[in-house]
């Protein structure tokens, strides 16, 4: 799992939900590189790490917010995130809804965040 870029929690339970932070495409401390499709890809990868720590996967995911700086790379992105949710599996053959907006700036120069919100797979186990 990534550390936080600021003073924040990566992943809170509220309820029967699991909240993700934005995620951007750093590891070890450092925004990969290849442009936004390398981003994409790790955002997943950090994504699938937090919701593993709380025994959840992208499978459980209800809805999805995606942070772009260029919307132009809407496509790019799209694809990497229909990949990765067609590789988890929908719940109930639904994929989760979805926000996506352009802004001016991410944290270290990012060019795309995505957060989550997911059903706590342990509170359905009560």
């Amino acid at each position: 799992m990534t550390t936080p870029v600021g003073p924040y929690s990566p992943i809170m339970k509220g309820g029967n939900f699991l909240f993700t932070a934005g995620q951007i495409g750093i590891k070890d401390g450092a925004l990969v590189e290849g442009g936004v499709e390398a981003q994409t890809r790790q955002v997943f990868a950090n994504l699938r790490a937090l919701l593993a720590s709380a025994d959840a996967t992208l499978k459980d995911v209800l809805k999805v917010t995606v942070f772009l700086t260029d919307i132009n790379d809407y496509a790019k992105v799209n694809r990497i995130y229909a990949q990765e949710f067609a590789e988890a599996g929908d719940v109930a053959g639904q994929l989760p809804a979805r926000s996506a907006v352009a802004v001016v700036a991410l944290p270290l120069g990012a060019a795309v965040e995505i957060e989550v919100v997911a059903t706590d797979p342990l509170s359905r186990e009560s």
